[in-house]
C-alpha cells in the first residue's frame, strides 16, 4: 500500500535509498541541504522537493534521515526547521545516519513523549549496496515500530534485524566499523607483503579468497588496492568519524580497542597526505610512500 514518505539527506547513500522507496510506489518528498541534489533526485525519480526538513515531514507517515553526524542529525530533527516541528502523531521516524548511541536514545525518549515511533537504523554495504538496494540495516527500537516500518526499510535492504532497544542499531554499526578497520589493515599488510615478495597478488587472492582469509573487503577491494585506485567506496573522513564514535563508546563501556586505535591513527596519516575523500582501502598507501 502506498504511503506518504519523506527522506532527508540525499548523499551517496540517501540518494539511491530514497529512489528505491519511490520506485516501490510510495509518495516521496525529499529535502537536501544542497538543493541541487534534490533537483537531480526529482529529475530521476518520482517525488517532490521541499526546502526544509519540517516541510518534508509535514503529514508524512514515515520519515527517513541519512545525514553526516550527530550535529547534522540534531539540526534536521530538533532544529528551528527540523522534522520535529511538524511530525504527526503515530508517524514512524527511521534514522539511517551513522551516529552515536547517545543521540539515538535522546531521540527515542523524545519520540515516546511526543507519540511517534523511532528506530535508529544505520546501514552497511557502501555506495554499491545503496545503489543496488542491497544494504544491511542494524536496528534499535521497539518491536511494534519495527514491525510497522520493516516493509519500507526492505525497499533498500537485503538484510535487516532488530537488535535491541534504542541505540542498539548504532552500537551494532560500531561493531561493524571496528571489524572493517582491522580487516582492511590486515588486507593492506598482506597485499603489500606479497608484492614485496614478488608474488602475483591477483593470483594469490584468487586462491586464498576461497579459504579462511576470505572477506567482503578482499573480494571487492583487492584489485583496486593492488592497482592503487581508491575512489570506489566509503571515504576516509567518514570512517574516522565512525571510529571516533566507537572509541568514545568504548571508554564508556570499558572495552579495549587497541587495534582500532592504531588503525584510526593510520587513517589520520592518510588524511594528512590529502586522502580525506579516498575510500577506506587506501590504508595500503602507507606502504607506498617511497
Amino acid at each position: 500500500m502506498s504511503c506518504k514518505v519523506s527522506f532527508i539527506g540525499l548523499g551517496v547513500m540517501g540518494f539511491p535509498m530514497a529512489g528505491y522507496i519511490s520506485k516501490a510506489g510510495h509518495n516521496v518528498t525529499v529535502y537536501n541541504r544542497t538543493g541541487s541534489k534534490a533537483d537531480r533526485w526529482t529529475s530521476k525519480y518520482k517525488g517532490l522537493k521541499v526546502d526544509t526538513p519540517a516541510k518534508a515531514a509535514d503529514g508524512a507517515e514515515y520519515i527517513f534521515t541519512c545525514v553526516g553526524n550527530d550535529n547534522d542529525l540534531r539540526e534536521v530533527t530538533f532544529g528551528d526547521n527540523g522534522i520535529f516541528k511538524t511530525i504527526k502523531k503515530n508517524a514512524v521516524y527511521i534514522d539511517n545516519t551513522t551516529a552515536s548511541a547517545a543521540i539515538a536514545k535522546e531521540i527515542y525518549n523524545y519520540s515516546r513523549k511526543n507519540n511517534f515511533g523511532f528506530l535508529d537504523a544505520p546501514v552497511s554495504g557502501g555506495q554499491a549496496g545503496a545503489e543496488n538496494g542491497a544494504l544491511t540495516v542494524m536496528i534499535g527500537g521497539d518491536q511494534k515500530i519495527f514491525d510497522k516500518a520493516k516493509d519500507k526499510i526492505a525497499c533498500y535492504s537485503k538484510k535487516m534485524k532488530l537488535l535491541g532497544g534504542a541505540g542498539s542499531g548504532q552500537l551494532a554499526k560500531m561493531v561493524n566499523q571496528i571489524c572493517i578497520a582491522g580487516l582492511v589493515q590486515g588486507l593492506s599488510e598482506g597485499i603489500n607483503f606479497g608484492m614485496k615478495a614478488g608474488l602475483n597478488m591477483v593470483d594469490v587472492i584468487e586462491v586464498i579468497s576461497k579459504g579462511a582469509a576470505q572477506s567482503w573487503q578482499m573480494d571487492n577491494r583487492h584489485k583496486t588496492m593492488i592497482e592503487g585506485k581508491f575512489d570506489f567506496g566509503f571515504a576516509v573522513d567518514w570512517m574516522r568519524k565512525d571510529l571516533k564514535i566507537a572509541l568514545e563508546e568504548a571508554k564508556k563501556n570499558n572495552s579495549l580497542l587497541p587495534v582500532t586505535e592504531i588503525v584510526d591513527k593510520y587513517y589520520g596519516e592518510i588524511q594528512e597526505t590529502g586522502g580525506n575523500r579516498l575510500d577506506t582501502s587506501s590504508l595500503i598507501k602507507r606502504f607506498r610512500k617511497k
